[in-house]
Order: C-alpha cells, then structure tokens, then sequence
C-alpha cells in the first residue's frame, strides 16, 4: 500500500490510523506493509507518517511518488489510497477477491466525497457516471494493480498531470479492470477551497484539452491554479 504525500500534516496521522485499524493484524504479521513517499513535506507529515510506516523521500510530482513507493514495495499487489481518502473497511479482501481473477490487471474504487451536502454527492455521482460511461479513472478512487502489471508497464508516465489517465488507458491494454461497486471517501477540500462550479469548470476543461491532444505540461499551471 503507497500513500504518497506532501504537506499532508494536519491529515495523515488520521490516515494512518485508520489504516492501522484496518490492517494491523497483517501489517504486524508482515503480508501488507504500507509505505509513504513524501515529496520533501516541511511540516511534519513525514515525522508522523515514520511512527505507522516506512517512508521514502523522492524529488517530483504524484507520478514520481507513486513510482518510488512502488519500487520499494515487496507484495504482488499494489493498492494506492491517498492521504486524505478513507477505505471501505474490508478493503483488502476486496480488491484480493477481485485479482483472484487472472484476466484482472487491476482495478479501483467508486468515490464518495466527506461532504455531506448536495453539490458534493453531485459531483461524486458525476465523478462515478463518468467513470462508468468513459473509463477514464483517477487517483481519489485508490487504483490497485497487480505488481507485476505495474512493473512491466513502466509504473507511472513522469507527467505532471494526467497521469492517473495515461495510467488508466495503459492498464486497460494489459488486461481487464475492474471498478468496485464499493466507494472509498475522499476529501471534498478540493471543491470547497476553490469553489463547486469554478473547480468543476476549469477540470474538466483541463481534461477536455489533454483528450484533445494537450500536453500536461502545458496544462500543469492550469491545474495549480485551481488547488
């Protein structure tokens, strides 16, 4: 399991519990182990994330942290929750029920967002019917791929955006993926710093332009701005 993280302090001490809870029994046996890679934080998110997991310092964005957390990683499954989504409980026997399927290369979750308010179940319901019609998933669902998958792949694409889908349309090249019928909550920060429709607007207009044949590079600035 690789959270990868960058000044996620006031979250990840909350995020690792309840990994812990979820998994203490088997990370204590040794068959999970979950894994930080933190993007050079100067709070103290690495300082905490050491007292529940191992942690590895890289230098790059969210591709560059996803790929060296996995390269550390000893399992024959990789599971990828951010630092501020929540899993289902029984997460674990979910996506290993799921991989029991060779033709499976991998897989991920249906969102939910912690606000309970209308806009929010809006956009949750919208992120799920897109996925549903267009396949296109990204990092708030906690991809999981088989290792072996993920290593012949090449891990993630170094781009500065997009790379969950770039990620998503190889991995579908590799073999089937599925999406889970259960829901992983993630934070709704995103939406309410930067305003609901505003937010909504400017990424799907990124998304649009990158489909068009936009490099992330040039959208990259875009996306910052919308943080």
């Amino acid at each position: 399991m690789v959270v990868i993280t960058l000044n996620e302090g006031p979250v990840i001490r909350a995020c690792l519990e309840r990994l812990r809870q979820a998994i203490g029994s088997e990370q204590a046996a040794g068959t999970v182990e979950v894994i930080v890679s933190d993007g050079g934080s100067r709070d103290q998110t690495a300082i905490i994330a050491r007292e529940y997991a191992r942690v590895v310092t890289r230098h790059g964005g969210r591709a560059a942290g996803l790929n060296a957390g996995a390269a550390v990683a000893r399992g024959d499954i990789l599971l990828f929750p951010h630092a501020d989504t929540v899993l289902p409980a029984n997460a674990l026997a979910i996506v290993r029920q799921a991989l029991r399927d060779p033709g499976v290369a991998g897989g991920r979750f249906r969102v939910a967002l912690d606000n309970p308010e209308w806009p929010f179940r809006v956009i949750a319901g919208a992120i799920n019917l897109r996925d549903r019609l267009l396949g296109g998933f990204t990092g708030d669902q906690a991809v999981f791929v088989r290792a072996g998958v993920f290593h012949d792949m090449g891990g993630y694409a170094p781009l500065p955006l997009m790379e969950d889908l770039d990620f998503a349309a190889r991995l579908s090249r590799r073999g089937r993926v599925v999406r889970l019928p259960q829901a992983v909550v993630t934070s709704a920060r995103r939406w309410e710093r930067g305003g609901v429709l505003r937010t909504i607007v400017r990424m799907w207009a990124l998304r649009l332009l990158y489909l068009c044949g936009v490099h992330p590079q040039r959208l990259a600035p875009h996306y910052r701005e919308a943080r």
